[in-house]
């Protein structure tokens, strides 16, 4: 899982929740708490109910993303920018400041004039945006969403038979056109992915939310920090019978859900309160990674078999390897060609398996047994794997 540096806010697993709180500078807007067009209003806003309740970033939209009202133009949202600008600057808190757009040009005038990253709902619609991130060095959270400036999030709608196959079109469900259509067009180094919660397009179903929730581990495998925008959604609501001035506490309970299950980012009206649910999350996180000088070993997780086939299909690892003895499957991060080598060696001496993915990054699968048995193997034979042994021996104890 690659860390994100967001101008100096650290993003990833290694670093608590990060809290997003969002402010609109749009008089479309439907949420009214966070809607200001005073800069003076908006940065007391700031500065009280976002940063004050502990928000790391503030979000700034410059038009409703809501589907009922019409796609501002690049221009215009332009000719909104002055505000938010206006707004950052009279803040006196310490935040990254984000910028709502789906135009390279805004996300450019943006990142000058003093904003530190970017907000992409479009899923770089805009061809120029990841360019136009990397100018800057700037962090972008990319929303799955079809290759359309006026359609954002609505994935369902994206041909994929042609965008992909007619094949994979006709098998893939409404999860496996999330996760493809945010591996659409790429992703920088300090990408941020964003599964797209909420009602994008009509095609999408409160049902196709909740699955994409129960499936959220299987985004951890695109090896970026995930931000999710789930604050009074009505895929929540449903679920309790509860209108949106009523969702709090569904959220909460989402966000600490969410946070267990990899997010890295949380996108939120209610900061404070969001805050606090997104640290129980992360304490009780079923999320093992050990860091040893300059080795990593993480094991990945599965709510189910399903998820850790997807994991391993993702790393075109033959997914038949799993059955029912196995365990862990572990991401091992920083071993040299010759340790890579030693560690083979070992594996295929038992019953585990041991894939090489790219330089210095290798996928260890095997039962706790025999994970504990390759460990004590490397610690009497080859001492120089030292920090492996130690972090093998540290998830299987």
């Amino acid at each position: 899982m690659n860390s994100v540096d967001a101008a100096g806010l650290e993003i990833g697993d290694e670093h608590p929740p990060r809290i997003m709180g969002v402010l609109n500078v749009s008089e479309e807007s439907p949420y009214d708490p966070s809607v200001y067009d005073d800069p003076a209003e908006a940065a007391a806003y700031v500065d009280e109910a976002l940063i004050g309740e502990g928000a790391d970033i503030v979000d700034i939209g410059l038009e409703s993303a809501n589907k009922r009202f019409e796609v501002l133009s690049a221009e215009e949202e332009l000719e909104r920018l002055d505000v938010a600008l206006e707004t950052i600057v009279s803040v006196s808190g310490e935040a990254i400041f984000s910028i709502e757009t789906r135009y390279a040009d805004v996300a450019d005038a943006a990142l000058a004039r003093g904003f530190d990253m970017v907000n992409d709902i479009s899923g770089f619609a805009d061809p120029r945006m990841p360019t136009v991130c990397e100018d800057y060095d700037a962090a972008v959270a990319k929303m799955a969403s079809p290759p359309d400036l006026e359609r954002p999030g609505a994935v369902e709608e994206t041909d994929w038979s042609t965008r992909k196959s007619p094949a994979w079109a006709a098998e893939a469900d409404y999860v496996d056109m999330v996760y493809e259509a945010l591996k659409q067009n790429g992703l920088t180094e300090k990408t941020i992915v964003d599964p797209a919660f909420g009602g994008w397009s009509e095609a999408q179903t409160l049902a196709d939310d909740q699955e994409t929730f129960r499936r959220l581990r299987e985004f951890r495998a695109l090896e970026r920090p995930m931000l999710v925008s789930i604050n009074r959604k009505n895929f929540l609501g449903s679920i309790a019978d509860r209108e949106t001035d009523d969702r709090l506490p569904v959220s909460l309970a989402a966000t600490s859900m969410a946070v267990e299950r990899g997010a890295h980012v949380i996108r939120t009206h209610d900061v404070g309160e969001t805050r606090d649910a997104a640290l129980i999350g992360s304490a009780f996180a079923d999320r093992t990674s050990h860091r040893i000088d300059d080795l990593t070993v993480s094991q990945l997780e599965a709510g189910s078999t399903r998820e850790l086939e997807a994991k391993l299909r993702e790393y075109d690892v033959d997914p038949s390897l799993i059955d029912d003895t196995v365990h862990h499957v572990l991401e091992i991060d920083g071993l040299s060609s010759a340790d890579g080598t030693a560690l083979e060696s070992v594996t295929d001496e038992r019953e585990a398996t041991c894939v090489k993915l790219g330089a210095g990054r290798w996928i260890l699968v095997g039962s706790s047994t025999e994970i504990a048995r390759i460990s004590a193997h490397l610690g009497d034979s080859t001492p120089n794997l030292s920090s492996l042994t130690d972090a093998l021996g540290r998830i299987v104890s």
